[in-house]
């Protein structure tokens, strides 16, 4: 009867998948408001069911109740926040936020699945990160300070980042790690909004040729140092976001094919410098001569994911474990395993629907600050997508890169939420400046319509 079960919940989770994956795309059709909250609240339904059904099918698996428990307090979460979000995020995308959720909720399934306390702690994680987001409209809506310390936000960071030389750890070969009271922290993962804020002050302020000269130098010295720390995946999220932004800002091509040329030719001389590069290049070509060293994470990787098949083995059957760090940097080889190929590339295609609404976000935004701020937080979203599916796929080199709102990483997790908030706080600011400009239009016109009718 377990057998029957299983079998048949991997095609209702597919199933259910799909059908939330079609409404997040219908969602961009132009509908009447009605119509639109009716797909949204389909979208809530059916995260809700996929959370179920996931958690019935790991609490038949385990056989103990505290996986019970587990589906309740996630199940809480979900609810509760969903309420609370919207409350102090009025005129919100729900869009964005429903995305967000069931990123985070099929996260907590995979992490309980892998390791009762791996959902524990992501759950308590994303508790905090949530709590501190219901705080960013307000300190979107009453600080106008924000666009004016494009400088102070590079000293910050870079700061931030060297502090791993005084008092970091070194976790998988990199030493971007900081230890404080048993708590463990990546520093580049806060930095990159910071690093954003950096270029998007300084570049809607400017874009005369010496002064972009100045914030490639400094944007330049963010990378550099996260090469030095064998932060490789970090490195290429820096200077990829500030080469689109630039381009997004000046709309030179020039600049984007030489930030392109210099990109490549670093890349070259980092491969020729240090020996963590030339590691990965290798496990990357041709792993299988390496499989019991360098290559064995990636072969691994390989094996789970055409183990899976379409519809995958079912949730607890594969052997996710037997993947190094699958429960942060590989994860996705564990979605493919148990859940199948064709749910992986539904969770591929949730992704491109935020970025998607993220891009439209930002070409909304009135304040160039803004503009420029969402998207270069929709490049950091987007391409740290691309590089950890890339990499655990062999379509590129592995880069360490957590999968967003899905790896466990308290870290990863509570910037991503951050990132989301932002774009969204951005977003209802911006709906709101712009509904009162139009009830200031209507009350000019109303007043104008008066006074005709009196001279009349």
């Amino acid at each position: 009867m377990e057998l029957i079960i299983a079998e048949l919940s991997r095609y209702v989770i597919v199933i259910l998948f799909a059908v939330y994956t079609f409404y997040s795309f219908r969602a961009f059709s132009g509908k009447s408001p009605e119509q639109k909250e009716g797909v949204f609240r389909a979208q809530r339904t059916l995260t809700i069911l996929i959370h179920l059904v996931c958690s019935a099918v790991l609490v038949m698996e385990q056989k103990d109740l505290k996986y019970v428990a587990l589906w309740a307090l996630e199940l809480l979460f979900y609810i509760g926040f969903v309420k609370i979000y919207q409350v102090f995020y009025k005129g919100l995308s729900k869009l964005v936020l429903n995305n967000m959720m069931i990123c985070m909720m099929i996260g907590f399934i995979m992490l309980g699945r892998l390791e009762y306390d791996y959902a524990i702690r992501q759950l308590f994680m994303a508790s905090i990160a949530m709590g501190v987001c219901l705080l960013v409209p307000l300190f979107i809506e009453r600080f106008t300070i924000w666009e004016k310390i494009g400088w102070q936000y590079a000293l910050i960071g870079i700061l931030f980042l060297l502090l791993v030389f005084v008092i970091g750890v070194e976790k998988y070969g990199a030493r971007n790690w900081i230890a404080i009271g048993g708590i463990a922290i990546q520093p580049s993962e806060f930095v990159k909004i910071i690093y954003v804020f950096f270029i998007a002050s300084l570049l809607s302020k400017t874009t005369e040729f010496r002064n972009l000269v100045a914030i490639t130098a400094v944007a330049a010295v963010h990378v550099v140092i996260l090469v030095v720390e064998k932060d490789l995946g970090a490195a290429l999220i820096y200077f990829v976001t500030y080469l689109m932004v630039l381009y997004v800002a000046t709309m030179k091509i020039r600049y984007l094919m030489a930030g392109t040329l210099a990109g490549a030719a670093a890349s070259v001389v980092a491969y020729q410098l240090f020996f963590h590069v030339r590691v990965r290049v290798m496990a990357w070509s041709d792993p299988w001569p390496h499989i019991n060293q360098e290559g064995y994470q990636i072969c691994q990787s390989l094996f789970a994911i055409g183990t899976g098949g379409l519809f995958g083995m079912g949730l607890g059957q594969g052997m996710p474990k037997s993947v190094p760090v699958v429960e942060s940097d590989f994860v996705f080889s564990a979605i493919a395993e148990e859940l199948g190929v064709i749910f992986s590339i539904f969770l591929i295609l949730i992704y491109i629907s935020s970025f998607i609404m993220f891009v439209n976000i930002a070409l909304k935004m009135k304040k160039r600050f803004y503009k420029l701020s969402a998207f270069g937080l929709s490049v950091v979203f987007i391409f740290q997508v691309f590089l950890s599916i890339g990499g655990v796929t062999k379509f590129i080199p592995s880069t360490g890169v957590t999968l967003p709102l899905i790896s466990y990483g308290g870290s990863s997790i509570m910037t991503t939420i951050v990132i989301f908030s932002i774009i969204q706080g951005m977003y209802v600011l911006n709906g709101r400046e712009e509904g009162e400009r139009i009830e200031q239009e209507q009350q000019q016109s109303t007043a104008g319509s008066r006074k005709s009718r009196k001279r009349k």
